[in-house]
């Protein structure tokens, strides 16, 4: 199972399985002609290891190229017709004709797997443009803040979900967002985008961060609206935003229905439930549009840990979810990149490789300026 991390990456044209490095699994046709016609010559007549001989251009057709196919059936009829002259009674026109018919249905076996490979090629080069506009990378400092971040598929050929993140420097500070789609599929990314680009114009425009979920809650619901679907009660999105002003030694937290962030502070974890909860997006209208800031002190060197419910519903064979706080404990001091290297790491290996959900992360290391702490206090 594959999982892919978001990266400043180039893509790559991935060399066909035939080209380049040869392994012992696309060696594996050759191995096979090579048995088949060493125990055709050395056992006895009545054994008839000839017969399998089509098997050779057979397994070719899933790995090789179309001409290699070809070939390999060829030699593969060579050495009947020369095992015909050591058993005359071998019913060589029986299983020649065999070879023949097999190494045909082979050869177009292997063009047609080839044209997929190309679309397929196709299709993931638009896939990862697509993931760079949405979730494009994060610059590794803003303003003096380290920020990094994680985002891992639950599906092997997934390129992006409903989980999503965004980051900016704005005229009032450092501003992060988080949030998660309810949902899969092109639904869920389409809502995300639409919540991600109205983000990156409200976060320079608007002074509060109220202001920011109130249009942020408005595109979800246009967006919605434009795009009916069976579930349209039930499409909404958490989301949560963060904002460090300008030299100020605090973190203001609006949360939408989201899973709390953790503060890590030497070595102490600190979970930063709101005051009072926010709606999630588009359900302001049903529950009321009353939103909660919080106001947290930092101090130099505090991290701030940002993440999608995929990280703690992560669940391993017993069923229990995944400890993040005391997680988080046991890992003492590091930085941004690496704690979000270990969180990757251990969530694999606590789910056994199979995620149940995409995973959206981002660590956030405060500046060591030794700025002053506010108090903490709280604002309707």
């Amino acid at each position: 199972m594959m999982h892919f991390v978001i990266t400043p990456v180039r893509l790559r044209r991935r060399r066909p399985p035939y080209g380049g490095q040869w392994k012992a699994a696309r060696l594996s046709p050759v191995i096979l002609t090579l048995l088949i016609t060493a125990l055709a010559f050395s056992t006895p007549r009545e054994i008839a290891f000839s017969r399998l001989l089509p098997a050779a251009p057979a397994l070719a057709a899933a790995m090789w190229p179309v001409l290699p196919t070809v070939l390999l059936g060829t030699f593969c009829l060579m050495v009947m017709i020369g095992l015909s002259f050591v058993y005359t009674d071998l019913g060589t026109p029986y299983t020649a004709a065999a070879i023949v018919a097999v190494t045909l249905a082979a050869a177009y076996a292997s063009h047609v797997r080839l044209q997929r490979e190309e679309a397929l090629f196709h299709i993931r080069l638009v896939a990862d443009t697509a993931q760079k506009v949405l979730l494009r990378p994060l610059p590794r400092r803003i303003e003096g803040v380290e920020v990094e971040s994680l985002y891992v598929a639950a599906q092997e050929q997934a390129r992006i979900g409903g989980d999503f993140y965004e980051a900016a420097a704005t005229p009032y500070g450092v501003r992060l967002l988080i949030g998660d789609v309810r949902g899969k599929g092109l639904s869920a990314v389409g809502a995300a985008a639409a919540v991600i680009s109205c983000f990156r114009e409200a976060a320079y425009d608007e002074p509060d961060l109220r202001g920011i979920i109130h249009r942020l809650d408005t595109s979800m619901t246009r967006h919605s609206a434009a795009f009916p679907a069976q579930d349209l009660p039930e499409r909404f999105a958490t989301a949560l935003i963060a904002e460090i002003p300008h030299g100020g030694g605090s973190v203001k937290l609006l949360n939408c229905g989201h899973p709390p962030p953790l503060l890590v502070r030497s070595g102490d974890i600190r979970v930063l439930e709101p005051t009072t909860a926010s709606p999630p997006l588009n359900l302001a209208a049903l529950i009321g549009d009353h939103y909660w800031v919080d106001t947290v002190a930092l101090a130099p060197g505090d991290q701030l840990l940002l993440y999608t419910d995929g990280v703690t519903e992560t669940r391993d064979r017993s069923g229990a979810f995944f400890p993040l706080p005391d997680w988080a404990r046991r890992q003492g001091p590091a930085p941004p990149r690496e704690l979000l290297d270990r969180l990757h790491r251990d969530l694999l290996h606590y789910s056994g490789g199979r995620l149940g959900d995409d995973i959206a992360a981002l660590a956030v290391r405060y500046p060591n300026t030794g700025l002053p702490r506010p108090p903490t206090t709280g604002t309707r």
